[in-house]
């Protein structure tokens, strides 16, 4: 006999009870609890309110890092035509007598230059692997060079594009370098400290109103337990001097080729 419309409503209620009593349960378990006193905001202070604002920089210190590669082309607009080992002979070149520090790292790298017959990052040629990755959006590579400057454990860093069929070099950084990242648009360089347990991390990030890399973020990041520090080498010679606030940066990802 089926069930009488009596017992389909008590059994009907005693369900219902059954699932309030369990939403109950779980709204104790799971409600917003309070996390205490909010701290008060407090606004910067501005210092000198009096001193009149600088309209011009104290110091050249070459932010914007952008020039045409004399006599090394990519006739048919690809990057990947570009010899690394050309492009770094072509640096050296023209760099010959700009200043003593340089010129002798110049040498000493040219004469390892000699061991780059097999191409770039092969047994001891001094110009590493190259990268291509898309740093400024037009959905072609650009090239991301290096090579070790000798003698001292300086690298330099170099970001080229292609131009109407010319190589254009975009940005330019040497220093003791610890590693090396490509995240989006940016180029992120991470170089060690003189002081324990942090190291410096620098990003350059392309712009396009000024067509080049431009150093974006500057900061000094600590990086745990490590005790001692080796130096940056006193021969590293910057391009171009990164400003010296620090500010944040986002998380960069491995480069690949």
């Amino acid at each position: 006999m089926p069930p009488s419309r009596l017992t389909r409503a008590a059994a009907l209620s005693a369900l219902v009870a059954l699932l309030l009593s369990a939403a109950t349960a779980c709204g104790d378990a799971g409600g917003l609890q309070g996390a205490g006193p909010t701290e008060t905001a407090v606004s910067p202070d501005k210092l000198w309110p009096k001193l009149t604002p600088a309209s011009r920089p104290a110091y050249e210190i070459g932010e914007v890092n952008r020039e045409v590669v004399k006599g090394v082309a990519a006739p048919g607009g690809d990057i990947r035509d570009v010899n690394p080992v050309v492009v770094v002979r072509r640096e050296m070149a023209k760099s010959r007598g700009d200043y003593e520090g340089k010129d002798a790292q110049y040498r000493e790298t040219g004469r390892l230059m000699t061991h780059c017959s097999a191409g770039a990052g092969h047994g001891q040629c001094p110009v590493l692997r190259p990268y291509y990755r898309d740093l400024t959006g037009d959905g072609r590579p650009e090239l991301t060079l290096g090579f070790r400057l000798m003698p001292g454990k300086t690298t330099a860093v170099r970001v080229y594009t292609v131009e109407k069929n010319r190589l254009v070099q975009v940005m330019s950084w040497d220093d003791a370098i610890s590693g090396v990242e490509l995240a989006g648009r940016s180029v992120i360089i991470r170089s060690p400290s003189e002081v324990a347990g942090y190291e410096y991390r620098l990003q350059w990030t392309w712009d396009a109103d000024q067509k080049a890399m431009l150093l974006t973020h500057d900061e000094m990041l600590r990086t745990g337990g490590r005790k001692t520090t080796p130096h940056p080498s006193p021969s590293s010679s910057p391009s171009s001097s990164p400003s010296s606030s620090p500010s944040s940066s986002p998380s960069a990802s491995a480069s690949t080729p």
